[in-house]
């Protein structure tokens, strides 16, 4: 069976290659000149299994309101005109009970613990390396009110039988040495000793390499520009290269995959929540993290990837811009050298930003469309790394018509019943 994946970022290779593995004719098709250019390009490192939570929980709006007043901001609005922020705005509000809080994650984890396991498989059979460390992450709290709530998650966890110590200051100074310097600026943390460390970037140009190997065909700079539809199936993705056709087509273009299916009447509340990231050179690697560090104030990721130091994080709604804004740095610098003040120049470091594909409940939309042959696998936020090879795998099973290996009735676009008046005004007009 010939298909078609549109995006060759994480997820899109990821899935090509469980689609390939499956016997498939794969081509893959990207506007960018290789594999992994854009989100996928320099994200946080960390690979977290047992830290997969979405954003929309408990307490979350008042929480917010204060992070926006915070002189190192983890969260940004940019005022704009956007009805499409405010309805997913509008959705994300309504996840943030117990009851969604509890279901949405342990969806999200479900689908993270297949990842863990596939990408275990994965390195094993095909022995790609990508600054990989396998040496857990520390989430670390400042304050013992973050330690108090260390339940809100760990129940989560238990239920999934995923392995996790709360430590106290001392126990994160265990994990991590070079915390030792800054031992009082903490109360305690949360260790997950099966999360993982690696570049997402190298992962994905050397998984796709295998691909190639394996039959996959890549076309860069090839923008695609629409689908094509008749009698409930796509005929063919029009893009800058001409119309290219295949029995299967699989959205995988994290934050633009909505308005690729919007004209279809297909509504994905998937939203652009701008990451920032720099990436500083390691100068005393005894100053620097072992693994991932995760900064629970300023909800900031610290990783060590060989010899640099990726440090990620904050959310800007800012639509689809790109603006790399100096404050965004300001709050990165400030977390790395708070925790690891020795351990990597600041003025040598780059600066990055990319789109985080965002569902309101946090968990991706992987699964059937309402048509026929058309496929999603998008939506992952800041999980993308996390669950690319879950997901993939995932939907390769689905694409071919097998029985997934986990339970996937409830991550397609059918749990978004609700479709606003604008998608039902594309739906006409796609019909007309």
């Amino acid at each position: 069976m010939k298909v078609l994946i549109l995006g060759s970022g994480v997820v899109g290779t990821a899935s090509a290659y469980y689609l390939a593995k499956a016997g498939h004719e794969v081509t893959v098709v990207d506007r960018q000149p290789a594999a992994g250019m854009e989100t996928s390009f320099a994200n946080a490192g960390q690979l977290s299994y047992g830290y997969s939570s979405p954003w929309a929980g408990p307490g979350i709006p008042v929480k917010a309101l204060k992070w926006l007043m915070m002189r190192y901001r983890p969260f940004v609005i940019w005022p704009r005109p956007d009805a499409r922020l405010g309805w997913w705005l509008a959705q994300m509000l309504a996840n943030c009970n117990e009851e969604a809080y509890r279901l949405n994650k342990s969806r999200m984890v479900r689908i993270a613990e297949y990842a863990r396991e596939s990408l275990t498989a994965l390195r094993a059979e095909m022995g790609i390396t990508y600054d990989d460390r396998q040496r857990g992450t520390l989430q670390v709290f400042r304050t013992q009110k973050q330690l108090d709530h260390v339940g809100d998650d760990t129940g989560v966890l238990d239920q999934y039988g995923i392995p996790y110590e709360v430590l106290d200051a001392a126990g994160c100074v265990s994990k991590e040495p070079a915390l030792g310097l800054v031992r009082e600026k903490m109360v305690g943390g949360l260790y997950l000793p099966q999360d993982e460390t690696g570049d997402v970037h190298q992962f994905t140009q050397r998984l796709a390499k295998i691909c190639e190997g394996m039959g996959v065909t890549y076309r860069y700079g090839t923008t695609i520009q629409r689908l094509a539809t008749e009698g409930g199936r796509v005929t063919g993705a029009v893009t800058t290269a001409g119309t290219l056709t295949a029995d299967r087509y699989v959205v995988a273009l994290g934050s633009y995959s909505a308005a690729l299916l919007r004209p279809l009447g297909m509504n994905l509340p998937v939203y652009p929540v701008k990451g920032y990231s720099i990436t500083v050179p390691i100068t005393d690697p005894d100053g620097a993290p072992v693994s991932t560090v995760m900064d629970e104030t300023y909800k900031v990721a610290i990783t060590r990837l060989g010899e640099r130091i990726r440090v990620g994080g904050t959310a800007e709604l800012a639509g689809f811009s790109l603006t790399l804004r100096q404050p965004r740095r300001a709050t990165l610098e400030h977390s790395v050298h708070d925790l690891f003040p020795k351990g990597g120049d600041l003025s040598r470091a780059s600066f990055w930003t990319g789109l985080r594909p965002m569902t309101p409940d946090g968990t991706p939309i992987v699964g059937a469309t309402p048509f026929g042959n058309l496929f999603t696998n998008t939506g992952h936020g800041t999980l993308g790394w996390t669950m690319a090879c879950g997901s993939g795998r995932l939907l390769a099973d689905l694409v071919s018509g097998h029985t997934p290996e986990i339970d996937s009735s409830d991550l397609s676009l059918e749990r978004y019943r609700h479709v606003p008046p604008e998608g039902k005004a594309a739906a006409r007009k796609q019909a007309a």
